[in-house]
């Protein structure tokens, strides 16, 4: 099927452009006047149309957005009918071709099948991001266990410090730091975070900060951040140590 005008599938049904239909049913008076008349005849907004804004080109309208209406493959049938004229029976013709190939079985399948896997790929997400969660708060509750020695609480009264500050202190970066301590079976991805493995993550090594900040749209977002407690830094530091890579305050004696 040829098309003969540009037909949108964006929303549950197939709409097309008034003005397009407006310029291609070569109607002689203004395309307001035109829509309001057309409007009589019953249509209704939300149901037949919807109001919208479309820039027409800089040639004949210098760039600005006209007030535009998608709409609906019925409507637009129904207003070719209402034109009495050959390129109206044109266009009536095939928009009722239009509605036939959206209506048909294979169609509607496909749209459903669309929509299935729509849902699959949502949900999968959900899974993700359910899994990310589970294995934080999972991480959270095993670091509050621990029956904490004195030392162990005089140790986790100081401030926590981020990966990077402990990788400075050799003169790497965070990266490499995560890297190495991936390698070396501390720790693991999962999401965007870098969580202790089981028999690390009792030790009280780490602490887990939520921080919540507001997206570009004004909604909000939560984000979990692993800090490590002076007990972490100094086991980090035994790591480095028996891997012959001492701090850079002990390199420098």
């Amino acid at each position: 099927m040829n098309e003969l005008i540009r037909i949108s599938f964006d929303s549950d049904r197939p709409t097309v452009s008034g003005r397009e239909l407006y310029a291609a049913l070569e109607v002689g008076t203004k395309y307001a006047d035109w829509m309001k008349r057309m409007c009589e005849y019953g249509f209704a907004e939300g149901s037949d149309y919807k109001t919208c804004f479309s820039n027409l080109g800089s040639e004949m309208h210098g760039g600005q957005n006209k007030v535009d209406h998608q709409l609906t493959v019925d409507m637009a049938k129904q207003l070719c009918m209402i034109q009495r004229t050959e390129v109206g029976r044109k266009f009536r013709q095939y928009f009722i071709k239009v509605e036939e190939a959206w209506n048909s079985p294979e169609a509607v399948m496909a749209r459903a099948l669309q929509f299935a896997n729509n849902q699959l790929a949502l949900m999968k997400k959900q899974n993700a991001e359910l899994v990310d969660t589970v294995a934080i708060q999972n991480q959270q509750i095993t670091e509050m266990k621990p029956k904490a020695s004195y030392y162990d609480v005089v140790l986790n009264c100081k401030d926590l410090i981020s990966t990077s500050a402990i990788a400075k202190d050799y003169g790497k970066s965070a990266i490499w730091m995560n890297r190495y301590l991936h390698e070396k079976g501390v720790q693991f991805k999962q999401g965007e975070i870098w969580l202790l493995y089981q028999k690390f993550a009792e030790k009280g090594y780490t602490s887990t900060k939520t921080h919540s900040y507001l997206g570009t749209q004004g909604d909000q977002h939560i984000k979990v951040h692993t800090y490590w407690t002076q007990k972490g830094r100094l086991f980090i530091y035994g790591l480095m140590k028996a891997d012959g890579m001492p701090p850079l305050i002990e390199q420098e004696v």
